[in-house]
């Protein structure tokens, strides 16, 4: 699976994309619902909600497992992916399209701190070892 280049990861296997009003879109990587198996359930944050950088905001849960997703950035919510509450499936087929929700950035710098493709695919590459 490549990783796409115009997006911004955790070593907590969030993505991040920037969008052209100013929010970012937030989703789990290929990866990270590799790991997960076949999404059943996600619970999503509330429009409105504020997260700091790192926080629990949203649930993927899978057949195997539940996972914590964590806010890569501090700000609002101002939009979720409602779809995916009935269809969590949609992670599995395509985890870098299905956004969970979007944030209103409180501190757009801390986008600087994110990794890029080479720096998330080098935290993969440790994982395997």
């Amino acid at each position: 699976m490549s990783i796409p280049s115009d997006l911004k990861y955790t070593k907590s296997h969030e993505w991040v994309k920037s969008e052209a009003d100013g929010t970012v879109s937030i989703g789990i990587t290929h990866h990270a619902q590799e790991l997960l198996g076949d999404m059943v359930f996600v619970e999503l944050p509330q429009v409105g909600d504020t997260f700091t950088q790192k926080q629990e905001c949203a649930v993927a849960e899978s057949v195997k497992a539940a996972a914590d997703v964590y806010s890569p950035i501090s700000g609002e919510v101002v939009e979720i992916n409602t779809p995916l509450v009935d269809n969590p499936e949609n992670i599995n087929q395509d985890a870098f399209g299905a956004w969970l929700f979007k944030l209103k950035p409180s501190n757009p710098a801390e986008l600087d701190g994110l990794l890029d493709a080479a720096g998330y695919q080098e935290v993969l590459d440790n994982e395997d070892h």
